[in-house]
């Protein structure tokens, strides 16, 4: 780690003795870095923004003016336990962003994965766990122990039940509701809202191919427009043969659904090849 005097570190902001301070790293006037905070290589932090707590900031991360990385969480149970925050590199912290660290009854971490953008007034609550290349809009918040996979898009002013999971690759509407797990790959929105079809146009910007997206939409047609049940449906399925590699992720994720997966509705969703 450099010296203080190596970065371009305002005169009113606050580095407490003890953080650890990378190369080439940026902190604007009225930002506090707590004693445990370790800052890596090339992290851009604006003015009036809080780092406390055991937090690590990763390398060309980008954290705005007045976010809150690290603070105690919101759980009457958290007594001071000693855990922990992550935020990965590139990741892109916009404005009022409020994330919280974990919890001893939870992972004891928080962590944002690689390349995300968490854009203005989100929260991300203690324990959650968010893959690489997520992006959650303005206003969208999540409850204690949520688990995002990759490359999943969460709408503006939408809310997310504690202990849910959503799956990669999936898309949540603006303004929606999740109380259960999010198969991946799929399309979300409602207030307690229902499953509308495939992500098609995320997957193809994600660089699926067409045998990828083809395997995606006929394990998508199977489970949720037969008249099987769902979960005889998915176990059929698993205990068959030849299943491609999004197959098997789709499946596996609606078994070990905790929470339950949102239904489907009526009218097929599979245009727009």
């Amino acid at each position: 780690m450099a010296e203080l005097e190596n970065n371009k570190i305002h005169s009113a902001a606050i580095i407490n003795k003890g953080a650890k301070i990378g190369d080439n790293v940026s902190i604007g006037p009225f930002s506090i870095v707590g004693s445990e905070v370790i800052i890596d290589d090339g992290v851009n932090i604006g003015p009036n923004v809080v780092i406390e707590g055991r937090t690590t900031i990763h390398k060309n991360a980008r954290i705005f003016q007045f976010a809150s990385i690290g603070a105690c969480p919101q759980d009457l149970k958290y007594a001071g336990e000693d855990t922990s925050t992550e935020i990965g590199e590139n990741t892109v912290i916009r404005e009022f962003v409020t994330i919280h660290k974990g919890t001893a009854q939870g992972t004891g971490i928080t962590k944002i994965g690689k390349n995300c953008l968490i854009m203005a007034y989100c929260h991300v609550a203690h324990d959650c766990l968010l893959g690489n290349n997520v992006i959650m809009a303005n206003g969208a918040t999540m409850g204690g122990h949520v688990e995002i996979g990759n490359y999943v898009v969460i709408g503006g002013l939408s809310a997310i039940h504690q202990f849910c999971h959503i799956g990669d690759y999936a898309f949540i509407g603006g303004m929606s509701g999740i109380n259960k797990d999010i198969p991946p790959f799929v399309k979300y929105w409602g207030i307690k809202g229902k499953i509308y079809g495939l992500n098609l146009v995320g997957l193809k910007r994600n660089g699926f191919t067409r045998e990828q997206l083809d395997n995606i939409k006929d394990v998508y047609r199977k489970v949720f427009k037969g008249d099987e049940p769902l979960t005889q449906v998915t176990k059929r399925l698993l205990d068959g043969e030849n299943l491609s590699l999004e197959a098997g992720m789709f499946l596996n994720f609606i078994a070990n659904a905790k929470r339950g997966v949102p239904t489907c509705r009526d009218e097929s969703e599979l245009n727009g090849d």
